[in-house]
């Protein structure tokens, strides 16, 4: 095998096992802590409804319940034993981290349902899957380029050396200065002996015609040959998934430009409801409703605003409802003109997102999946930009409430 390919089989392959290695401890690391979250979170639900059980003799409200049809009968042996445990099961009921603990003559339970989190686990795993097969497929043109380049170099050196052993002691690879590596070194270590084989072997031709015969043969082992680079829809087809790989960490690097503070808004005077409204429309698909609500007094009024950065802010916040919450997603423009409200109609925002902000790659509740870590960080670290205000509420009537309210005169820089 030439040693163009070569090389390229070495590349995927490290990138391959990279990718493996990189995989299965993500996913074991996942698994793991999503495991201990969920047996601490069933500990903790289980140790408040004994004390409410041993209060008022009831759990409703807890979350716990008495003799559960479906305990896992190894724990609940250790509830008949006076003790208290904790069990994963993947009964036909799906998935599920339990805790029991004996309460008098029954068993008290907490089921904290785990099939939300394992299949968000698999996600991440295809997720990782598809990062190395897609940088497998970016790397792999870039490294037969770079093996090509070698190849080529080497063969030169080679004609250089079989051109000296032919007799002609004045040939010289003359190497250039960079790149300093190793086939430099052989160029440069080819050159320095032709110059002292120049000197001595004047005397001793024969010896040096020996000499040359016998370099010959090493030398040769070392010329490859380079296959042309792929063909125009072998090219297309890495751009595109170049493209692919680009698009899965666009978030991070908007994300690590927000946190250097590379990122300047350009403000102009806006009317909110036009904007709000191109965007709804935008971003409102028959599958996916945006209902857009226009308080009174609000087109007229305008606000100092980036509308690139406006439009981003609400398309994530817009995409969070969709994906997390339920339909349909409810955008308000506020009578002041500079207030804007997106609500959807699911569960809210986890207690630790309102408590904390957004927290990236982490999820707070299993009712609203996973993602919303670099979604709405992006939203909250562009509003700060653009000087607007965003915050996190749940709704009396259910569901999540992002209110985000921009500056209504240009902001003043000192």
């Amino acid at each position: 095998m030439p040693l163009r390919w070569r090389i390229a089989a070495l590349v995927a392959a490290a990138i391959c096992s990279v990718a493996a290695a990189v995989g299965v401890l993500v996913h074991h690391a996942s698994r793991d802590r999503e495991l201990t979250q969920a047996r601490d979170a069933a500990r903790t639900t289980l140790d408040r409804a004994a004390v409410t059980y041993a209060r008022t003799g009831t759990v409703e409200g807890t979350g716990a319940v008495l003799d559960a049809p479906g305990l896992p009968a190894g724990l609940r042996g250790i509830a008949d034993r006076g003790h208290q445990g904790t069990e994963f099961s993947t009964r036909p009921t799906g998935p599920a981290m339990w805790a029991a603990r004996p309460a008098g003559e029954q068993v008290l339970s907490v089921r904290i349902d785990m099939t939300t989190t394992l299949r968000d686990i698999s996600a991440l795993d295809t997720t990782i899957a598809w990062a190395g097969a897609l940088t497998t497929a970016a790397v792999l043109p870039l490294g037969v380029i770079i093996a090509g380049g070698m190849s080529r170099r080497l063969r030169s050196a080679a004609g250089t050396a079989r051109r000296i052993a032919a007799g002609d002691l004045d040939a010289r690879i003359e190497a250039p200065p960079r790149p300093r590596d190793e086939i430099a070194e052989i160029s440069a270590a080819v050159d320095t002996m032709a110059a002292a084989l120049q000197q001595r072997l004047r005397s001793e031709q024969r010896f040096t015609a020996d000499v040359a015969h016998e370099l010959r043969t090493p030398l040769m082992g070392l010329v490859t040959a380079a296959e042309l680079l792929p063909d125009g829809e072998a090219a297309s087809f890495v751009r595109d998934r170049v493209r692919v790989l680009a698009a899965l960490v666009e978030d991070l690097l908007e994300i690590s430009r927000l946190d250097a503070g590379a990122e300047e808004a350009d403000l102009s005077p806006c009317r909110l409801s036009c904007l709000v409204e191109d965007i709804t429309t935008l971003h409102g698909l028959p599958a996916e409703p945006v209902e857009l609500v226009v308080e009174d007094g609000a087109p007229t009024a305008e606000v100092w605003t980036d509308p690139r950065r406006l439009e981003r802010i609400l398309t994530n916040l817009i995409v969070n409802g969709h994906r997390h919450g339920r339909r349909p997603v409810t955008v308000t423009v506020a009578a002041d003109g500079r207030t804007v409200t997106v609500r959807d109609r699911g569960r809210g925002y986890p207690d630790t997102l309102l408590d904390d902000g957004p927290q990236r790659f982490r999820t707070g509740a299993r009712e609203r999946g996973t993602g919303h870590g670099l979604g709405l960080t992006i939203a909250i670290g562009q509003a700060h930009v653009i000087g607007a205000q965003l915050e996190f509420a749940n709704a009396a009537g259910g569901g999540a409430v992002a209110t985000l309210r921009l500056p209504a005169k240009e902001p003043i820089h000192g």
